[in-house]
């Protein structure tokens, strides 16, 4: 048995891009992160995707500073850049959100995602 899981509670530093294609729709976005270890802070960026319904969600309810909970799986992609150079990212696939930062607002889902919506 094996487990792939990220659980992230952060905010948002820009409001999410989003891709539509033909058949999904794509929400890009990065959460940051802080620890605080003393008196030394440190903010961590995770780059996050989502995918289909779950994206069609963000776009409509997630912007800029807002702070989000979320859980995914951990993805790396490798690939060459135009000078030949290797390149590595880390991205977290997001299947599940909790809107922390606006639960005044009673027209927002609160807890969304199904790892049914996945592309894979």
């Amino acid at each position: 048995m094996s487990v792939n899981k990220s659980i992230l509670l952060g905010n948002l530093g820009s409001d999410p891009k989003i891709t539509t294609t033909e058949s999904i729709t794509i929400a890009t976005f990065s959460i940051a992160t802080t620890t605080k270890y003393k008196e030394e802070k440190k903010t961590m960026w995770h780059r996050c995707v989502a995918f289909g319904k779950l994206a069609e969600i963000i776009e409509k309810y997630v912007k800029k500073g807002d702070s989000l909970y979320i859980e995914g799986a951990i993805n790396y992609n490798e690939w060459t850049d135009k000078e030949g150079n290797k390149r590595l990212s880390t991205e977290i696939i997001v299947n599940f959100i909790d809107l922390q930062g606006k639960k005044n607002d009673s027209n927002q889902p609160q807890n969304v995602g199904d790892k049914d919506d996945l592309p894979y």
